[in-house]
């Protein structure tokens, strides 16, 4: 089980950081350069408070700085005031989207173009607070790999909107074994090597924090400030969930059986198997000690069924594990991340390659 700090489990022998201990912590080290990433959907009211907001904070912070705000296919005049923006301030990065490909999206492109050391997702609807990026930075450089932040007080509607977020937050901690209290929370702070290799698709850009845990990295979790919203709509409603739910069986997948698939689908073709042989069995004894026919019962047709689809997920099994070897062994990619190396020439090596020169002699 991975453990996760939090605010709350740092303990007796760690003071708790005030803003000006934090700011003295950030101080030490500024040649960590900043890259904060904002998606922006529909959020031509919002444009000109957040700039501001995040000016003033990333000022107070005193790190080189880059905002990059990715235009979701926005249909309002959103892209018009990010145009505006970059004109005064050549440290504002556009990026837009020909239509709307979702948050995830978003996310990956701002990440991929991104040039700091740290990288910092927030929301554009001014519900996140830039001022709280001074503790997640504080919190980094206590050694912490990701930062999480945490709405504890968080303002939004009981029904639609918390009760289902604290449901998935409970379900991904159990399934993932990373302790978080609010994975949907965008303003996190990630160091620049934890995402590298991270490539997000559908919405699964708040499970990042499980992946990190996974390569090794340490994830802390701190309480952020969350404020309602002002202005525009959200873009997010209860079928969220469900989302969520499905992207969660696709990490568990990942995580666990993306190098060895055969172990899933060769488990399910045997328990398939096992309870054909049993309804055989079963079937066998009521003809022979209860009189029985085997058009009285269900079961012959069941056995058939069963060992028909055992079969099929032997044979799905086997199936991926030949995607997986491709997938691999066509691009070089390796089943495990070396984290030291000492006195290792060449800790990455290539692979073996064959000599076709004399392949006809």
């Amino acid at each position: 089980m991975t453990k996760v700090t939090n605010a709350r489990s740092i303990g007796p022998s760690k003071p708790v950081l005030t803003p000006q201990k934090a700011h003295e912590t950030i101080k030490r080290s500024q040649d960590s350069s900043l890259s904060l990433v904002i998606p922006v959907f529909n959020e031509e009211e919002n444009v000109d408070a957040l700039f501001l907001q995040v000016q003033s904070a990333m000022n107070a912070i005193g790190r080189p700085w880059e905002l990059l705000l990715v235009d979701d296919g926005s249909t309002d005049r959103s892209f018009e005031k990010l145009e505006a923006l970059t004109l005064d301030h050549p440290n504002v990065k556009v990026i837009r989207f020909v239509r709307n490909f979702g948050q995830t999206a978003a996310l990956a492109a701002g990440i991929e173009y991104a040039s700091g050391d740290i990288i910092i997702p927030l929301d554009a609807d001014l519900q996140n607070d830039p001022a709280d990026i001074v503790s997640l930075l504080a919190k980094l450089d206590e050694g912490y790999d990701v930062v999480s932040g945490w709405r504890k007080q968080r303002q939004d509607e009981l029904f639609t909107r918390l009760i289902p977020s604290w449901l998935a937050n409970k379900l991904i901690s159990v399934i993932s074994g990373v302790r978080l209290h609010d994975y949907g929370c965008s303003l996190k702070a990630y160091r620049r090597e934890v995402l590298k290799d991270v490539r997000l698709y559908g919405e699964m850009h708040r499970f990042v924090p499980i992946y990190a845990s996974w390569e090794g990295a340490r994830v802390a979790e701190i309480p952020v400030t969350h404020h309602a919203r002002v202005h525009g709509q959200s873009k997010y409603g209860i079928s969220r969930t469900f989302k969520v739910i499905l992207d969660l069986m696709t990490v568990k997948f990942m995580s666990t059986y993306f190098t060895k698939p055969i172990y899933l689908f060769g488990s399910a073709g045997l328990y398939c198997f096992a309870f054909a042989i049993a309804g055989f069995i079963w079937m066998i004894i009521l003809k022979y000690f209860y009189d029985t026919t085997f058009i009285e019962t269900p079961l012959p047709l069941l056995v058939a069924m069963l060992f028909m689809v055992g079969v099929q997920f032997i044979l799905m099994g086997l199936n991926a594990e030949i995607l997986m070897r491709t997938y691999h062994e066509s691009q070089g990619k390796r089943i495990y991340t070396v984290k030291t190396a000492l006195n290792i020439q060449n800790p990455m090596p290539t692979l073996p390659t064959i000599d076709r020169t004399n392949s006809e002699a």
